[in-house]
């Protein structure tokens, strides 16, 4: 592949490589109930996905004493890591990753994540070897700061205008334009599409906008394929048979990088 516009991309974990928002969205709603807390929905509980810890339950529980952040913590915990063993990568993930290593772009990880979790999921994964570099929510500020974006460039020697951020969440691509890189949204995990569709705007965009799905496998209209359906979402799978939203990463990547600058 004929490197054109970016020479360093970096993944959002949870809900873009890791198959994962159900989970953190469930163990979310199960650490409020332990505490007696207004249990939040599932909308709620998966908007906070890919923020600090801190930020997320902020958000996902607004009533909540910050005295009593570290409780609902702890019991959010509990819950997760009696799940974490089953989570699995979206399919066509580990092989996207290889190709592109392949290719000798610079690979990066920008997590809400802490340290600890996401070492661990990299060991589980198999996939720690595959990235030069990667940053993690309690080592610096949390997205959509722009902080992750800043250091991971830095540290690998990279323009951040010849970076691209690919994440499932308006807070990856914020903390992209806040950082003067690109973003590129996929629409399979834990925000809506047309959530991510607001910064399908100007020069910014890519690949003609942020919220990529699958290609289809079989044409059903006479529309052409769409990097991203401007139709409502249930007249568009009336009329497109897609390869499976967990299978989209590997080509909403190669899309974004096969764009000319």
């Amino acid at each position: 592949m004929a490197r054109q516009q970016f020479d360093l991309i970096v993944f959002d974990w949870d809900g873009t490589l890791m198959d994962s928002t159900p989970t953190i969205a469930k163990c979310i709603q199960l650490a409020s109930r332990d505490l007696g807390l207004p249990v939040p929905d599932d909308s709620a509980a998966s908007h906070v996905i890919g923020l600090g810890l801190k930020d997320a339950l902020s958000y996902a529980v607004p009533t909540l004493d910050p005295v009593d952040y570290p409780r609902l913590a702890e019991r959010y915990r509990y819950h997760f890591l009696t799940r974490d063993a089953d989570l699995v990568l979206f399919d066509g993930v580990r092989e996207m990753l290889e190709t592109l290593r392949a290719e000798h772009y610079f690979l990066g990880v920008a997590t809400g994540k802490t340290r600890v979790g996401l070492q661990r999921s990299l060991a589980a994964s198999g996939l720690t070897a595959l990235f030069d570099a990667t940053r993690c929510a309690d080592e610096t500020f949390s997205k959509p700061h722009p902080a992750m974006l800043h250091e991971l460039t830095r540290e690998l020697g990279q323009d951040v205008e010849r970076t691209v951020m690919i994440g499932d969440t308006t807070h990856d691509l914020q903390m992209a334009a806040n950082a003067g890189a690109k973003g590129l949204g996929v629409c399979y995990g834990a925000h809506p599409a047309e959530s991510l569709r607001q910064f399908d705007r100007g020069p910014d965009r890519v690949a003609a906008g942020p919220c990529l799905r699958p290609p289809p496998a079989r044409r059903r209209c006479g529309c052409a394929p769409p990097m991203h359906c401007r139709r409502a979402d249930s007249a568009c799978a009336s009329r497109w048979r897609s390869s499976g939203a967990r299978s989209a990463l590997s080509w909403c990547a190669s899309m974004a990088l096969r764009m000319p600058t």
